[in-house]
């Protein structure tokens, strides 16, 4: 059961209503994270103005996703690990890529290092060293991208300490963990 109430957008302030009607148009619904998190107005602008920056970053929503997975897997977030493996998958990943991504995996030479990075990131709380980022130069991320990993990764924080914490109702298919909560 949530944790907090969930803010159904037709029977709220005009305020709030406002803030999750985009949100609702971009996704035919709204998601229960995006209505956990209205309970802030403040949050909420917080979360989707970023989600919107950075969709309009250089990182594809294809990697953006696998790092997603690969975060919410690390934090057992299972709301997360739902929404960006649909969204991966509408983002053009396979089923097989989502689910190595799950494990912080790729075949791809460029996706596999943004992985490991995205994880050695959350492991150690953004503690990275030199030899980290080289190992995404060489594989050819300039700084804007790997700024951006960067990015992702801290709203994938947010995104998963918010449906952790609330215990937000799934709303997307079930996708299972690989390790126990």
């Amino acid at each position: 059961m949530n944790r907090v109430h969930l803010i159904d957008r037709n029977n709220t302030t005009v305020d709030r209503k406002a803030l999750l009607d985009p949100i609702h148009g971009a996704f035919g619904t709204t998601p229960n994270m995006f209505r956990a998190v209205a309970n802030s107005p403040a949050a909420l602008r917080s979360m989707w103005g970023a989600f919107g920056a950075l969709g309009g970053g250089v990182i594809a929503p294809r990697l953006a996703e696998q790092i997603a997975v690969a975060v919410a897997e690390r934090n057992a977030c299972e709301y997360c690990l739902a929404a960006h493996t649909a969204l991966g998958r509408k983002a053009g990943a396979t089923a097989e890529e989502m689910q190595h991504a799950q494990a912080g995996e790729s075949a791809d030479v460029k996706t596999q290092p943004a992985l490991r990075f995205a994880l050695k990131l959350v492991d150690a709380r953004g503690h990275v060293g030199d030899a980290d980022v080289q190992e995404l130069q060489a594989v050819g991320f300039g700084d804007e991208e790997i700024v951006e990993i960067v990015a992702h990764v801290a709203l994938n924080l947010f995104t998963n300490y918010v449906n952790v914490a609330f215990a937000v109702p799934l709303d997307f298919p079930a996708v299972k963990l690989r390790r126990a909560a």
